[in-house]
């Protein structure tokens, strides 16, 4: 890549007048450096060595002193932003269909083994970078604007939908479903029915690209996560006690979510914990909290089956909670 480009793709400030113009890659881990690249400097203190192993120019946005005026040292607001940059131009280029979802449906693609051509686009930007940079043309990118800058990409499509449900459900409790989905059968997977309509999303998107898949045994994910505890918030096996935490870190998702228990779990006490910061939730057996202490104290003061937890995740339970000897006595 010409120095000319990279300045103009990054709005990057040339500081010197060197001896090279052009760039073999793209690279930000001074291990990889290889004669003739460009080395992003997310770490000041990788400069020297990557100068050492060949780098023909800099990139850089915390004051850096020039030890070399042959190499280019272009100055850039932020790094990050730089790599966004240069690999959104890189991509431009590339023969591909790209597809955005919710986190949901991306978080359940990443356990589902695909083609090699189909890339679930996740992580921080040294990730994607090392995913997206080197990518085959005619590949297929599935990405969620919540965990992935929409800006790195052009023509972005809408995830296809199906008319008509494509999943049987045979049977399921509140975290677990047996399915048959064109005519396979699987059995006691670790998802709760309330996820269903997400998966179906995905195995329509592979089924109209024709894309091989293989769905393995499928893992609870960081969202409706189901947390059975004894009295005193001990974690303990999944299903093995009538006492269950369930996180759900996106706030957003909490208002189908509360629907989903009030339908499902109409014989359980259920109570249901909101970050003060969301508005428009209310009705019974909903608490407000401010802080994670206060999530502690509402759950130690109530009696429950269920007790979904909006804006956290269980790592309130690093520590035991300690519990009145009386409470969930049922």
């Amino acid at each position: 890549m010409r120095l000319e480009n990279i300045l103009a793709l990054t709005n990057g400030k040339l500081i010197n007048d060197p001896f090279v113009k052009n760039f073999q890659s793209i690279v930000f881990d001074v291990k990889h450096i290889k004669r003739g690249d460009l080395f992003i400097a997310f770490d000041e203190g990788m400069i020297e060595d990557a100068i050492l192993n060949g780098a023909y120019g800099v990139v850089f946005d915390k004051p850096t002193q020039i030890s070399d005026t042959e190499i280019a040292w272009v100055q850039v607001q932020d790094c990050e932003d730089a790599l966004k940059r240069l690999l959104r131009f890189r991509l431009i280029d590339k023969d591909i269909a790209v597809y955005k979802c919710n986190e949901i449906v991306l978080k359940l693609s990443l356990q589902i083994i695909t083609d090699s051509n189909f890339i679930v686009v996740h992580g921080d930007i040294k990730s994607i970078h090392k995913q997206l940079w080197d990518l085959n043309d005619k590949s297929t990118l599935l990405f969620s604007p919540s965990m992935c800058d929409e800006n790195l990409f052009t023509n972005v499509k809408e995830l296809l939908v199906s008319d008509t449900p494509s999943i049987e459900i045979i049977e399921q409790t509140l975290f677990e479903t047996s399915f048959i989905y064109d005519n396979i059968f699987y059995e006691r997977q670790l998802i709760s029915p309330f996820f269903m309509p997400y998966l179906e999303e995905l195995l329509w998107l592979y089924k109209t690209l024709k894309i091989n898949y293989r769905l393995r045994k499928l893992t609870p994910i960081d969202h409706f996560e189901a947390v059975f505890t004894n009295k005193n918030f001990e974690i303990k096996e999944f299903g093995t006690s009538d006492k269950v935490l369930i996180f759900e870190p996106n706030s957003t998702l909490i208002g189908v979510e509360i629907a989903f228990l009030q339908k499902k779990a109409t014989w359980a006490r259920s109570i249901y914990l909101i970050p003060q910061a969301i508005e428009g939730i209310s009705g019974e057996n909903i608490f407000i909290y401010k802080n994670k202490n206060k999530i502690i104290e509402i759950l130690k003061n109530n009696n429950f089956h269920f007790a979904l937890i909006a804006g956290a995740n269980k790592d309130i339970l690093s520590k035991p909670i300690v519990n009145q000897a009386h409470l969930f006595d049922l």
